[in-house]
């Protein structure tokens, strides 16, 4: 089961926080069809955040068609969004250990490193790279 949690620095709000966490979990195969995700009651608790924010959340990923609410029962995954091998995943992350290791080594804070990251994604992507 998935684990929300909130960053305030991120600059989203955090019913798209939750979106994006479920995304990423069914992107990166984390989440399985029929996997059930936590109750709004869990969630509100774990996080103190306002239960309307999760069920905006899970109206979201249900109307996208990722998720399907079960009255009394729960919210259930629809379908993932595995779009490329497990093990290329495992690969890539290996890849990106190391970096981060490396950039550690080379004095850079989380949001050093993220600012980088971030930058060289976008230059790629306008590039055609990415």
């Amino acid at each position: 089961m998935i684990e929300f949690y909130l960053d305030g620095r991120s600059g989203l709000s955090p019913y798209l926080q939750l979106v994006q966490q479920v995304r990423h979990a069914l992107r990166l195969g984390l989440l399985d069809e029929g996997d059930q995700l936590p109750t709004v009651k869990d969630v509100v608790a774990r996080l103190a955040i306002n239960p309307n924010t999760v069920l905006k959340a899970y109206r979201e990923l249900e109307h996208e068609g990722l998720v399907a609410a079960r009255p009394g029962v729960g919210t259930f995954v629809t379908r993932t969004l595995t779009d490329a091998s497990l093990a290329a995943h495992g690969r890539l992350r290996q890849d990106l250990r190391r970096w981060l290791t490396k950039a550690r080594l080379a004095g850079l804070d989380d949001e050093s490193i993220e600012a980088l990251f971030m930058t060289t994604f976008r230059t790629a992507s306008q590039e055609g790279i990415a």
